[in-house]
């Protein structure tokens, strides 16, 4: 009989099974096809039953040398087996092939099996694609199922038990006794029998064989399998049935993450900081270097530069900002300032450069408009939008912006608290999610101090002179290479932002100390010395104070600013001069008497002149400014600052008002002398230092630093001050308060007089001793009672003025 192969992909007549009558019997061969090539390729066959056409030329068993009909027949030949293959039935996702054989019965299948297993062990017949596995083959024991459904081969059969016939009952087999019937077909990694209280039906069995090819030969050759009462399958016998059954892989990995948070949240949180730092911080450099070089400013272009002046020489329609005008007369008068600082950074010394003076004293337009203006890269932050921002998102977006530090996720900062703390709810343990205020903003300033020090390397060449040495020494041996950091309202509200100010001041003196860049701070607060002591204890710094201009250079600003207006306007077209605004002004000679008054302020300098521009005369001008000033200082340190209105004001209207009624009188108040008053006896120095903070006073340093003097925080307060005590009403009526706290400040002197003498006049007997003591007790009663009248006939006087004035 010729063999074929079957063309049918469901067994014969499509009924899923391969029949063997009278002298015949059926073999599974293994290792016919890759199992692997459908994994490969990646999308399933159509046929189960022979591979496809682009593969018949590299898989085909003819080809390969492997085709079970060719064994047999080598086999039969060489072994004398007298069996002959009749069809082959492939099966591509198994990788093998049933074959089906006749014999003449002289020879039983269990033999013709041997004779095979033999021959092959013998041959070692491989693939080309297997060169270590071989082929193998064996009887097929009970009724094989040739099905074409998509499930693939799997290490693992699930063996159900099935009865031989309706009705009937089947008897669970034991672990020994699978044992016994699938063992020869290959090593078994478990058998795991169905738990005894389980109601499932049929009942079951899984079966792990170590290799999946053991576990297709098992399936193939005992599907169907009869197991008779002699085997163990009970009076009517028990029917295998096998299936290939998918292995859940156990998730050791994950269980063991989920069940130690306290080392894994850690870990992630390490791993995460650590990406962040590889990939984010080298994009925040970028983006802080580009913000500082200022490469994608179009104002710096060369081009945009030559067409803008170009555009200017043809229409000429610039003009300087109003801020600009005058002050060529205040820089000549700063000349000294100005190259001085100059000066310090072409210095190595390692130290700050600090510019303090009132607010509207210039600081700003000195150091950025004039020292640095030639200074090529120069990164200013302000301290101030950092301080007000409410919130710690706030705050790191207000000092990323300072510097260009981008991208900025300070949402995230929220989220990882809440992380955080549920993490820690759970494991008992900080896992570091979250981040605070100051590893945020630490973030950002080393960030920017990697930037600033790339950017001052950039400058070196392989072609200078010291090339050789290293970045340290270059950067100190070439301070004029550096870029510099200027630090704008430093200690603006300092009483609110120590950790913003203590952050700032540790990042530079860390710039300074590693030569990176030069550091400027302008501040407003005299006290800036302690503050930055802590950052530099062992440096002397170098210190600039701006004082308000002289009355000479004061006079020339206004002029100026007022003469700008009409710098660029065209000749008259009838011939005359043209003429400008300090020229055709007969009421500037008053400016002499008015600066007086109104002093060297370049902001109430620049206001006087803007009110002369309106029209009004110096004279006007300057009383409209005094009286407003006045109203100023009346609304925010006198009314209202009982506690009712604002809590937050640290003295009280009488604290207040006591110096304004000083300062009208003086223009400089001894500082100890205000101390030692009965008014400043509590908490004195520290009244004196919130109203130096809030600018109605400045407090002036004497030898060796101390406090020596109180001078207005401004100098047209003078005369706000002058004003405020003209007012008959408002004098009386806060000279009324002040007699009346100070009457209650004596009133309890007296009461603790009183209470003394009260104790010592209960003691049975008087020594000789106590007299001097009763005799100062009662000279101080006498003293406190005498002030007592005083301030009542003085409040008298002040009622009457109350009771009659509007």
């Amino acid at each position: 009989m010729k063999p074929r192969y079957a063309t049918l992909q469901a067994g014969q007549h499509k009924s899923g099974h391969i029949r063997a009558g009278p002298n015949e019997g059926i073999l599974f061969f293994d290792n016919v096809f890759p199992l692997r090539i459908q994994k490969i390729l990646g999308v399933p066959f159509a046929s189960h039953d022979k591979p496809p056409n682009f593969l018949n030329y590299f898989i085909r068993p003819s080809i390969t040398g492997i085709d079970p009909k060719q064994v047999i027949e080598e086999a039969s030949s060489k072994k004398s087996i007298p069996i002959t293959a009749s069809e082959v039935f492939l099966r591509l996702k198994e990788g093998g092939a049933f074959v089906k054989f006749s014999h003449d019965g002289s020879t039983s299948t269990a033999e013709v099996e041997e004779a095979l297993k033999q021959y092959l062990k013998d041959e070692k017949i491989k693939p080309w694609w297997s060169p270590f596995r071989r082929m193998r083959v064996n009887l097929v024991k009970g009724r094989p199922w040739v099905e074409d459904l998509f499930r693939f081969p799997t290490p693992r059969l699930k063996v159900e038990f099935i009865p031989s016939e309706p009705g009937a009952e089947a008897v669970e087999l034991s672990q020994e006794q699978l044992y016994t019937f699938f063992r020869p077909y290959g090593k078994l990694g478990d058998i795991l029998p169905q738990s005894f209280d389980s109601k499932v039906m049929p009942r079951y069995a899984y079966l792990d064989f170590a290799a999946r090819p053991r576990a297709i030969m098992a399936k193939n050759c005992m599907h169907g399998y009869f197991v008779s009462e002699a085997e163990g399958g009970g009076k009517t016998g028990t029917v295998l049935r096998l299936t290939y059954e998918q292995k859940i892989k156990p998730h050791w990995i994950r269980d063991w993450l989920v069940n130690h948070p306290r080392i894994v949240i850690p870990v992630i949180a390490a791993i995460i900081a650590g990406i962040t730092v590889a990939v984010f911080d080298p994009i925040r450099t970028f983006f802080i270097k580009a913000h500082i070089t200022r490469v994608w400013h179009i104002q710096d272009n060369k081009i945009y530069k030559w067409i803008k002046g170009y555009a200017t020489d043809i229409f000429r329609f610039h003009r300087r900002p109003d801020d600009e005008h005058g002050m060529e007369a205040v820089w000549d008068d700063r000349k000294g300032n100005i190259e001085q600082i100059q000066t310090w950074l072409m210095e190595t010394a390692d130290t700050f450069i600090i510019v303090q003076g009132p607010r509207g004293s210039g600081k700003r337009e000195l150091v950025i408009d004039q020292a640095l203006k030639h200074k090529k890269h120069t990164v200013i932050i302000d301290c101030k939008p950092i301080q007000e921002a409410r919130g710690d998102s706030a705050t790191i977006n207000a000092a990323a912006a300072e510097v260009g530090y981008r991208p900025v996720f300070s949402w995230m900062n929220s989220i990882s608290g809440m992380i955080d703390m549920a993490a820690q709810g759970a494991t008992g343990v900080k896992t570091g999610f979250s981040e605070t205020l100051d590893s945020q903003l630490a973030k950002i300033w080393n960030n920017t101090a990697t930037a600033l020090r790339q950017i001052a390397l950039n400058s070196r060449h392989k072609e200078d002179r010291d090339a050789h040495i290293g970045d340290d020494e270059w950067l100190e041996a070439h301070p004029e290479r550096r870029p510099v950091v200027v630090i704008d309202n430093f200690l603006h509200k300092s009483q609110e932002g120590g950790l913003v100010y203590d952050k700032i001041a540790e990042w530079a003196a860390r710039l300074t100390t590693a030569n990176i860049a030069h550091v400027i701070f302008l501040t407003n607060d005299v006290s800036f010395s302690k503050s930055l002591s802590k950052a530099l204890p062992d440096r002397v710094f170098h210190q600039i104070s701006l004082s308000d201009c002289t009355p000479e250079v004061a006079k020339k600003f206004v002029i100026t600013h007022l003469d700008a207006d009409v710098e660029d306007d065209p000749e008259p077209k009838d011939g005359s001069h043209k003429m400008i605004p300090s020229q055709a002004r007969t009421d500037l000679a008053e400016l002499d008497s008015c600066i007086d008054l109104l002093g060297g302020r370049l902001t109430d300098l620049e206001f006087l002149a803007r009110r002369i521009k309106t029209g009004e005369t110096p004279t006007k001008a300057v009383h409209e400014i005094i009286d407003q000033s006045a109203s100023e200082i009346l609304k925010m340190y006198i009314l209202g600052s009982d506690g009712s209105d604002d809590s937050s004001r640290r003295w009280t209207s009488e604290q207040a008002w006591l110096l304004i009624k000083q300062l009208a009188a003086e223009e400089t108040l001894r500082y100890h002398e205000v101390l030692i008053s009965d008014i400043y006896k509590s908490s004195g120095e520290s009244v004196l230092r919130a109203l130096e903070q809030a600018e109605l006073i400045s407090i002036v340093s004497g030898p060796n630093g101390r406090p020596a003097s109180i001078k207005p925080g401004k100098p047209v307060y003078q005369s706000a001050f002058r004003r405020l005590t003209e007012d008959k009403v408002l004098r009386s009526r806060l000279d009324l308060a002040i007699f009346t706290d100070l009457t209650k400040i004596e009133n309890a002197t007296i009461d603790k007089c009183e209470n003394e003498l009260l104790l010592m006049s209960k003691l049975k007997s008087q020594p000789a001793q106590m007299t001097p003591r009763i005799q100062y007790l009662l000279a101080k009663l006498a003293v406190s009672q005498a002030k007592i009248e005083q301030y009542e006939n003085e409040s008298k006087v002040l009622k009457k003025v109350l009771g009659e004035e509007y």
